[in-house]
């Protein structure tokens, strides 16, 4: 994550990255699917025990939040500018050097839990986080206190054990690091960990209690695309870059690039292929050994090399 060394002190500092700020509006915005069943935490859990099926994070089965916050967000200044005049502003949506869940915390939208995301007591913390930067100065809301308490489930959870103590995570092991910020060969001791998750990891949400409070969108753009929920890897794995380019148009997947697609599903089959012997899945990763990118090919190797033939 180069960008934060790029960009310096600016993350914590609004006025250096917009000059004239005076003050920031905090927002968020809940992204569980309107269909979400009851029980929806246990049965991702679930997902987790079928080696074959490919997991995506739930934010990311829908449409692209950027868009949708963004859009939102440039409304609501739109309509403060209305009321109070003109207003110099300018919005964010995990989209520039911004120190989101720090100033959400500051400013009351919730605590901070051990796995250090948002927790709300009202909506969990499943929901996106956005900022107005504004030149007008705003009467302050202040933080509310902690309610995790002795609790570390989310610590206990991780796959790869990146939570290292509370509060403090391990970029370089999360698996939603891996599978979508990091762009080259994902270490090979952590491969065996990521199971069937190829683009993201909710884990230590689903077992967090202060989610059995979290709110469905009321929104249609992100209800789940055809697709990227219970799909099989072998079936997503045969996508070539058009499909894959059609099938992720204006989702957050896209931006990872088809490339880094095949990389992560790899891996994946090639932990299916861990549990047990698949003929199905093999000639899946055979039809891509030969991949023109070098990524591909490695992951590809790797996989196939994890296959444990059934004794005669």
């Amino acid at each position: 994550m180069g960008y934060m060394a790029a960009h310096g002190m600016k993350r914590a500092r609004p006025a250096e990255l917009v000059p004239g700020t005076l003050s920031v509006i905090t927002a968020r915005m809940d992204y569980l699917p309107r269909a979400t069943p009851e029980g929806w935490q246990a049965l991702e859990l679930r997902r987790l025990e079928h080696p074959g099926e490919a997991v995506v994070s739930m934010y990311a089965r829908g449409r692209d939040y950027h868009k949708v916050l963004r859009n939102r967000l440039q409304t609501l200044a739109e309509r403060i500018q209305g009321a109070v005049g003109p207003l110099g502003h300018r919005v964010f949506t995990d989209s520039a050097p911004v120190l989101e869940a720090e100033l959400a915390q500051r400013s009351g939208q919730g605590w901070r839990g051990k796995h250090t995301l948002l927790l709300n007591r009202e909506a969990g913390s499943m929901f996106f986080l956005g900022e107005i930067y504004v030149d007008l100065a705003l009467p302050t809301t202040g933080p509310v206190s902690e309610h995790c308490g002795a609790c570390r489930a989310c610590i206990d959870i991780c796959p790869t054990q990146a939570i290292t103590a509370p509060h403090r995570l391990d970029a370089r092991r999360c698996i939603s690091y891996l599978t979508i910020e990091h762009g080259g060969p994902i270490p090979e001791e952590l491969r065996p960990l990521m199971g069937n998750r190829v683009y993201g990891c909710d884990d230590c949400q689903l077992v967090c209690p202060w989610n059995k409070f979290a709110q469905r969108s009321p929104l249609p753009d992100f209800d789940e695309r055809e697709g990227l929920s219970g799909a099989a890897l072998v079936e997503l794995f045969a996508w070539s870059e058009e499909e894959f380019l059609r099938r992720t148009e204006g989702s957050p997947i896209r931006r990872i690039g088809h490339e880094r697609w095949l990389r992560n599903i790899a891996v994946a089959l090639g932990n299916a292929l861990r549990a047990g012997h698949d003929d199905e899945i093999l000639r899946a990763l055979q039809s891509r050994a030969d991949h023109p990118g070098e990524l591909v090919r490695e992951h590809v190797a790797w996989a196939l090399a994890q296959d444990v033939p059934t004794a005669s």
